[in-house]
């Protein structure tokens, strides 16, 4: 074996062992064989969480656990002890998880409980409460390894901002996340800490970048979580694992001293957004850290605080006024899948039956955005990746498809390489070039989307489109090739949520006839679904609203939930 070989394997061989030391004896569970692929039940019946524990952790409205905690009914400490157990199951189950500090965590909860015995008051409005963070955020005195083995021992001198606010808002970090070399793969595996797996279906992948999160979440492992997206990466994670998250605007939210790929890209940003199991959970996330005051902290973070006039839908009439949807069936890339047509019907006929109007989106210029934008993320032909591989010697990840048992559809060249060619080390003119048609493209389609005022009936324009965030729900490991229905707003820096809506039911979600295929990977997208193996995944769609309009977008996704619901009940 060559010596760079040895060398990055026995790196990560000692750190995953020191992971694996990290978890206290007592909390050690027999995980069930892995031909079990559902795996949602183990932390009730594995018999190590007590049946209070079970109720903290099976609360997933976030406002009530935050009641809780800021009335003394639960104290930090035990809410945290429950969710680090049950973390802790979960990592035995999926390899969700990277650090693993309890005592720290721990330490944090109690000093939280002690400034409400103090004080009479909570800290702030996420007193008490536990939070995961994925694998970039730095924790001051600990290591920040983002997947690469040569970032192994990489000790952070310092919190980033998001930490520093969530400290002065109250919360408690207690894990961080697994995430995929490279951070750019809709799936999570890297060679120090391994692949992250789907709870309702280990076969599946989770998704990525924010994989692990999405895995931590789906078991309650987590009240709350915090991923990125720079392509997907909250978005296609939340719609596998069944989960609500919120893909904010460039710069809206503070990522000053987070760790990234591709650093100095900025471009195409990397946004950072709240995973929840309730949409309460990313409303109360969002409006803290704006109301923390964040650009005080972040010189890139925009000066803009909470609107309550926006949260009210003061833009698009007023609550309880009558809105304008439109449905984006299909991007003319991939062809979705018979689950997401029948969630997008759900939703079209649950918003109509509450009173509002549903059209269909009409598509624009995708094919030219796709093209720019993977142009620009592939502008330095892989040098940044190959840099930090090379400080281990690592190989870099040519494909997320497994060694063994690989499905038969997993795709090692994915749609953008057959659109681009081979691609080159761009110089800075060429760059700029590119930076220049994205915003003639985001331009172009700002006046597409303000013409439909002439179809709305509401006298304004669409008030958001509703799309998938993927084609297909979570997928077997390696077949993850699409992420365009989402990095279609990261190219023009629209503020996009995911919301649940219902999963996969062989009975009636039966295999379409064949289409005429658009390229290589709608070929295999439609070749890979199968009804047996799919079946109880969860789908979620994608709701699409303007530039810097977080307060809106939540509001609208609310009506939404709220339409799907009163839908459900009758």
């Amino acid at each position: 074996m060559p010596q760079s070989d040895t060398h990055w394997k026995a790196l990560c061989a000692a750190r995953k062992q020191q992971q694996l030391d990290a978890i206290p004896k007592a909390w050690t569970i027999d995980p069930p064989p892995d031909q079990r692929r559902n795996v949602l039940d183990v932390p009730r019946t594995c018999g190590l969480l007590t049946p209070r524990e079970l109720e903290i952790t099976d609360t997933v409205d976030v406002d009530t656990i935050l009641v809780k905690l800021r009335t003394g009914q639960w104290t930090s400490v035990e809410v945290t002890t429950a969710f680090n157990k049950r973390a802790i199951i979960a990592q035995q189950l999926t390899n969700c998880l990277t650090e693993i500090f309890v005592d720290r965590a721990l330490a944090r909860a109690r000093e939280v409980d002690d400034y409400l015995k103090t004080h009479g008051k909570p800290i702030g409005p996420l007193h008490g409460l536990p939070i995961s963070l994925k694998d970039q955020f730095c924790l001051k005195g600990m290591e920040t390894i983002m997947g690469y083995a040569g970032w192994i021992g990489r000790i952070s001198q310092f919190d980033s901002v998001l930490v520093e606010i969530l400290y002065d808002c109250g919360a408690v970090p207690f894990v961080r996340t697994n995430v995929p070399q490279t951070l750019q793969w809709g799936e999570t595996f890297n060679h120090v800490f391994g692949r992250t797996t789907n709870p309702y279906n280990r076969y599946m992948t989770p998704g990525g970048s924010s994989g692990g999160e999405g895995a931590l979440l789906a078991m309650r492992g987590s009240p709350l979580g915090v991923g990125t997206d720079i392509g997907g990466s909250l978005r296609i994670p939340s719609a596998f694992c069944g989960l609500y998250t919120i893909r904010p605007s460039y710069e809206r939210l503070p990522y000053c001293n987070a760790v990234n790929s591709q650093e100095g890209q900025e471009s195409v940003s990397s946004v950072l957004g709240p995973m929840a199991n309730s949409l309460s959970g990313v409303k109360i996330f969002v409006k803290a850290i704006i109301d923390a005051r964040p650009w005080r902290k972040d010189p890139l973070c925009i000066r803009k605080e909470w609107s309550e006039r926006e949260y009210a839908l003061g833009d698009h009439g007023g609550r309880g006024a009558k809105m304008c949807f439109a449905l984006m069936w299909d991007n003319g890339v991939i062809k979705p899948h018979p689950p997401l047509f029948r969630a997008l019907d759900m939703t079209k006929k649950a918003l109509e039956a509450a009173g509002h109007t549903v059209i269909d989106w009409e598509n624009h210029r995708h094919l030219e955005i796709y093209r720019n934008g993977v142009s620009i993320l592939n502008a330095d032909d892989g040098h940044d990746y190959h840099t930090d591989c090379a400080l281990s010697g690592e190989p870099l990840i040519q494909t997320m498809s497994q060694t063994t048992d690989a499905h038969k559809y997993a795709l090692d060249e994915p749609l953008a390489k057959s659109i681009l060619g081979e691609t080159r080390h761009l110089s800075a003119y060429e760059l700029w070039q590119l930076h220049r048609e994205k915003r003639a493209l985001r331009k172009s389609h700002l006046d597409h989307w303000e013409a439909t005022v002439s179809r709305t009936g509401t006298g304004r324009p669409i008030d958001a489109i509703i799309s998938p965030a993927v084609g297909y729900p979570a997928c077997p490991h390696g077949c993850n090739s699409d992420d365009f229905y989402t990095a279609l707003c990261n190219y023009l820096d629209y503020t996009a949520s995911v919301f649940s809506v219902t999963a996969v039911d062989k009975t009636v979600d039966h295999p379409a006839p064949p289409h005429e295929f658009r390229n290589h990977e709608d070929e295999a997208v439609y070749k890979m679904y199968d009804p047996e193996l799919f079946d109880g995944l969860p789908i979620g769609l994608q709701l699409i609203g303007r530039t810097q309009e977080e307060e809106g977008v939540i509001a609208m996704t609310e009506v939404v939930v709220e339409a799907l619901e009163a839908c459900k009940r009758k």
